[in-house]
């Protein structure tokens, strides 16, 4: 592979980790009870969820400009479970919510797609 091609795809992708750091990473189905605007960012959404915890759990997600927050409730979506609770203006956000995009952030015709199980399932389940 030239070197050329070889520096594209090492720009492409993250660092390689080893299988144990990835096996950290707990991948959940939730479903969305509430979806509002961020009060203080316009980029992002504030969701309520549930994660099959019995505890209602709140995240904040970047997909206020692709995703209008009534077409989320209801929806089964992808988190991950264990990332460390993070204050995001203000609001507690305790996850994150898995999505897939065609270009980098910023990017004017940016596609971002929420990802979430073909079939149902329940809300707690183990994604792998």
């Amino acid at each position: 592979m030239s070197e050329q091609v070889e520096a594209k795809k090492e720009s492409m992708f993250k660092p390689e980790i080893t299988f144990d750091d990835f096996a950290k990473v707990d991948l959940r189905v939730a479903k969305v009870l509430e979806a509002v605007p961020h009060p203080d960012a316009d980029r992002l959404l504030k969701l309520q969820i549930d994660d099959g915890s019995g505890e209602p759990r709140q995240i904040c997600a970047g997909i206020r400009e692709h995703y209008e927050p009534e077409s989320l409730v209801g929806k089964a979506i992808v988190i991950v479970a264990n990332l460390a609770p993070r204050t995001i203006r203000g609001q507690e956000s305790r996850g994150m919510l898995i999505a897939a995009s065609d270009a980098a952030k910023g990017s004017d015709e940016r596609n971002v797609v929420v990802m979430t199980p073909m079939s149902e399932i329940g809300a707690g389940s183990v994604v792998s």
